[in-house]
């Protein structure tokens, strides 16, 4: 299956080489990586350039945007920068990585098999680990389930039918609520441990602390399933003001009426869906 990776980097010159380095040592390259400099202070630029100059399947491209690492938007307006920058329909499966993780030799093998056995697996992705205390531990601040957001592959089928991905905070969580909602497949592999050199988080500004509560309600959760998803990531978080600043969060939004990323139907689906989950774990 052909495959096209998008991978946004901004001032990532510490990571870069080993991340590019993972791509070509795959068992099965992707025909193409477009590695998107967005905006970069540091080496990022000069470092994927060197490789696009020994690798004619991969290119860098610049884009303008704000310094200012948000959660969201600003990463997913790199990775359309990148997307509009090749023909869709050369492939068959597209993928969104970040510039600070390495990937096993045969990843790219194994989800290709994902694809192949199930025609409606529409996302697929092995689990990020992070290094804590000399140990590449999951990380957990979701489960094994979940095709974390550094890590993301899609078919082109359904992220079309999806819609793409939303320029907003959430966009890792509502596209496999769509997906769903689509009738496709999130498929994982649990034995492809992917190294995520940076903890999640680890750059977003002060300013966004609200911004997990503020998915939740672009997302139609309501109250009850923001009250439960927001404890819950909270205990994995150790983090009690991570409650409170995503109940905050939640609340703002909902008074400044920003506007959703998903349609009322779907908000439904993706309710009875969470309301579903949360009832199995119960009982």
């Amino acid at each position: 299956m052909k495959i096209c990776i998008i991978i946004p980097a901004f001032n990532e010159s510490k990571y870069l080489d080993s991340v590019l380095q993972s791509f070509i040592n795959q068992s099965i390259q992707p025909i193409r990586i477009v590695v998107v400099d967005d905006n970069s202070t540091d080496n990022t630029f000069s470092i994927a350039k060197n490789y696009a100059n020994k690798f004619d399947w991969i290119t860098v491209i610049k884009n303008k945007s704000s310094e200012n690492h948000q959660p969201g938007e600003k990463i997913i307006n790199a990775f359309y920068f990148g997307l509009n920058s090749i023909d869709i329909n050369k492939f068959e499966l597209i993928g969104k990585f970040d510039a600070d993780i390495i990937i096993p030799e045969n990843y790219f093998e194994n989800i290709i098999k994902l694809f192949i056995s199930k025609n409606k697996t529409g996302i697929a992705g092995g689990n990020l680990y992070i290094k804590k205390e000399g140990k590449w531990i999951f990380e957990q601040i979701s489960n094994k389930k979940k095709v974390r957001g550094p890590i993301k592959l899609y078919r082109k089928e359904c992220f079309q039918q999806i819609g793409g991905l939303k320029k907003s905070i959430g966009w890792d969580t509502v596209d496999e609520l769509l997906a769903k909602y689509h009738v496709w497949e999130v498929c994982t592999d649990e034995s492809l441990h992917v190294k995520h050199l940076k903890p999640t988080g680890a750059n977003y500004s002060k300013f966004s602390k609200y911004k997990q509560g503020e998915a939740f309600y672009k997302m139609r959760y309501g109250f009850w399933i923001t009250f439960i998803a927001s404890a819950k990531l909270a205990v994995n978080k150790k983090s009690f003001s991570f409650f409170v600043n995503c109940l905050q969060g939640y609340f703002k939004s909902k008074f400044s009426k920003l506007p959703f990323i998903v349609s009322e139907k779907e908000g439904v689906f993706i309710r009875e869906l969470r309301w579903k989950g949360i009832k199995n774990k119960i009982f």
